[in-house]
């Protein structure tokens, strides 16, 4: 009965001494916020879309063309639209649920701007950028406001006033 006991004795100790006695080191997570990734040429500090100046999108916009100077009339209703349409999802300088409007002409076309707010609903299944578009915000749908082309082309101008 002793030599069992011992035996038993034996184990246990075997057993805590193979359990313990080791100390585990883990890492823990880091992010450098120092680290600077280099955009490729067909990317903006904003997004991972590429830029596509040549798509004109979806809609019935085919040409716009920017006069030199801003036309404060359309650009003021612009801003009201703006204000009262499209700030539950868009900051005019800033991504929110959906992307800035800041520098949105060195990113997409005049044209494709006016084609995603007049056809949303199209573009956003048949046109390539804002497919991506969609992905990159999540599957967040940009919904119709059912603009008029001239709501449209007054938020474009205002747009191009965004600092």
């Amino acid at each position: 009965m002793k030599a069992l006991h011992y035996t038993l004795a034996l184990m246990m100790t075997a057993l805590l001494i193979s359990c313990g006695g080791k100390e585990e080191k883990k890492e823990k997570f880091q992010y450098d916020t120092k680290k600077e990734t280099k955009k490729t040429a067909t990317e903006t500090a904003e997004s991972s879309v590429p830029v596509d100046m040549s798509n004109k999108g979806i809609g019935p916009i085919s040409e716009l063309k920017f006069d030199s100077a801003i036309n404060q009339d359309m650009a003021s209703a612009g801003e009201a639209t703006f204000k009262s349409k499209c700030v539950a999802c868009h900051k005019p300088a800033q991504k929110f649920i959906g992307p800035s409007m800041k520098d949105i002409y060195d990113r997409r076309s005049p044209e494709w701007v006016m084609n995603i707010m007049l056809n949303p609903d199209v573009m956003l299944k048949e046109d390539p950028i804002a497919v991506a578009l969609l992905k990159e915000y999540n599957g967040t749908v940009m919904l119709n406001q059912n603009l008029t082309e001239e709501e449209a082309r007054n938020l474009a101008e205002y747009f191009r006033t965004i600092k």
